[in-house]
């Protein structure tokens, strides 16, 4: 090994000293601070109730009046020198800039944030290409693998699905690679061997996870190239053969590249598995260890997997592949509840017979005008469901990639509102204003709903999902519940009148958007119709409403299978009733 990479290993041990210290330093300056205003707020709060018991005491002589005038004139002040303590205690704190290199705290990030941006070895161009996406401080997940990875630990890491596992390895791996401890050995010449490998189940997934890293690591001038089933070889080959840096791709095409001769691994410094636990229900076992056993030497390359649940199969697999001193960040832990907390969970009894029409009025009454997607066990019923609602594209395997791509942009782009898919998208796709989450069916096991719920309510949003469900097979629900720990909340089909209201509510804020260049137009008939017709105003506003969002009639529908023209009833006797036998 050359002289200059041996010289760059204790200084990023250094650094990472010197960073750790700091943040103590940081949060011991805020509890002092803390501390401080405390001590203030209950000095203050001792003078006053002192002053108060004086005034109700019996008036003293004037001597003792002069006594508690002094007393009086030297308690005041007691408050401000305690908050002059704490003003000083925040100023004494260590300030989050540094000279030669250290970054400095901006005006939008809070320093006394453990989890500040400022508080972790960004540098000052990746930081900036964070806050461009409103990023000012890391999720506990990245905050807690941060300084593990970019210190070389092999790494398992656990969290809820949407608290941002993709950022714990992109932003550690990049700054390792060009400022760490791998910066004099990557290589940058053409035709080079990629330094960094990721595997992901799903095409959709690989795509997501490839974006990330091209937009962080275009800050480096790093290049990244995407390689999965169902596209052209060609295009793949030539971006492998001219030379990349991070190499993304599902385990399928990736063993084909490998055992053609394309991709070589021998100057790998990391290799990553996300959604580990989903490339097993994928059956990817044998492709993901063929690809990690064709690594020679694996002490010179840092292992990470990063997964939402740990079957056993992927504890085995880190026990097989990754270093014996691995670190684990598990974030969930023993907790019976992994579904997301930022989603409100409702179940709702519906026939499939009754479907078509209750998933529309579903949407209209809890998407609040943003995106929703609906999950169905077929391909045929994600077909069939997405040419009964209007303005909904289906995403299944039938679909060929490029038109696969075209939807998904076209969903994210919000060109349309509704996507129905089948289990192929469930599993890693972030799309921003996600409101709704419809499963038209309990899912085979607890895993799945946590998964497909967790496409909503991401990144710190609150979000919606109903799960449908057959009124016989109501166990499966309560199933549901005692796996997942999830406490569903049990509701009926929106009523005919609610979802009425609901169009009407949007009729009324599109009418106040219509220019008033329009009125003369209209006017004429306006008054016609006011003239000769016995409503008030407001009636005939109301049926012009209800006309305009397509009702002319509200019909009834039933509170325990959602079936239209049904009325449930609910009998109550004075009186126990006995069934016969």
């Amino acid at each position: 090994m050359s002289p200059a990479p041996a010289a760059a290993e204790p200084m990023a041990v250094d650094d990472s000293a010197s960073r750790k210290a700091k943040r103590k330093q940081l949060k011991a300056a805020a509890a002092a601070a803390a501390a401080a205003a405390a001590a203030a707020e209950a000095e203050a709060a001792s003078a006053k109730k002192e002053k108060k018991r004086k005034a109700k005491e019996p008036s003293p002589s004037s001597d003792e009046e002069e006594k508690s005038s002094t007393s009086s004139e030297e308690t005041a002040p007691a408050p401000k020198k305690a908050k002059e303590k704490a003003k000083k205690a925040v100023e004494a704190s260590p300030p989050a800039s540094e000279d030669d290199g250290v970054v400095t705290a901006s005006s939008d990030e809070d320093p006394a944030d453990p989890n500040a941006l400022t508080n972790f070895r960004i540098s000052e161009p990746l930081r900036q290409r964070l806050k461009s996406k409103g990023i000012n401080a890391l999720f506990p997940i990245q905050a807690t693998t941060f300084d593990l990875v970019l210190d070389g630990s092999d790494l398992v890491g656990r969290a809820r699905t949407g608290q941002g596992k993709t950022l714990a390895f992109v932003l550690p791996i990049l700054e390792s690679l060009v400022n760490g401890t791998h910066k004099a050995t990557r290589k940058t010449d053409y035709g080079r061997p990629p330094s960094v490998l990721v595997l992901l189940p799903t095409r959709e997934l690989a795509n997501q996870v490839h974006a990330d890293f091209e937009f962080y690591g275009a800050t480096y001038g790093l290049s990244a190239c995407c390689v999965y089933g169902g596209s052209p070889y060609r295009p793949q080959e030539m971006a492998l053969r001219k030379g990349v840096d991070i190499i993304v791709g599902t385990p399928g095409r990736v063993k084909d590249f490998i055992v053609k001769g394309t991709l070589n691994l021998k100057c790998l410094k990391f290799r990553v598995l996300d959604e580990a636990d989903e490339m097993l229900n994928m059956g990817f076992v044998d492709d993901v260890e063929l690809i990690l056993g064709k690594v020679e030497d694996v002490t010179k390359v840092q292992t990470l997997l990063f997964s939402a649940t740990l079957p056993d199969w992927v504890n085995k697999l880190s026990m097989r592949f990754l270093k014996g001193n691995r670190k684990t960040v598990d974030l969930v832990g023993n907790e019976k509840l992994k579904a997301s907390a930022s989603v409100k969970h409702l179940a709702l009894p519906c026939n499939k017979a009754a479907r078509a029409q209750v998933i529309p009025d579903i949407i209209r009454c809890y998407s609040h005008g943003g995106r929703t997607i609906i999950f169905t066990e077929t391909k045929d019923s994600a077909s069939e469901l997405s040419g009964l609602i209007p303005g909904s594209r289906a995403l299944h395997g039938d679909v060929v990639q490029a038109q696969r791509e075209v939807i998904l942009a076209g969903f994210r782009g919000g060109k349309f509102q509704v996507l129905v898919a089948t289990n192929v998208a469930a599993r890693g796709l972030d799309i921003n204003d996600v409101q709704l989450i419809i499963q038209c069916e309990p899912p085979r096991d607890v895993e799945a709903y946590i998964h497909r719920s967790g496409r909503t309510g991401r990144a710190g949003n609150t979000g919606v999902a109903v799960m449908l469900y057959e009124p016989r097979y109501k166990h499966s629900v309560s199933r549901l519940e005692r796996e997942s720990g999830v406490k569903f909340e049990h509701i009926s089909a929106p009523q005919p009148t609610d979802v009425a209201q609901s169009a009407g509510t949007e009729a009324a804020d599109a009418i106040a958007s219509v220019s008033d260049s329009v009125i003369p137009i209209f006017r004429e008939q306006a008054e016609q119709l006011l003239s000769s017709s016995s409503l008030s105003a407001a009636d005939l506003l109301a049926k012009a409403l209800a006309k305009a969002v397509g009702y002319t009639d509200i019909k009834k529908r039933s509170l325990l299978s959602s079936m239209e023209d049904y009325t449930t009833l609910h009998l109550q006797t004075g009186r126990p009733m006995w069934s016969p036998g």
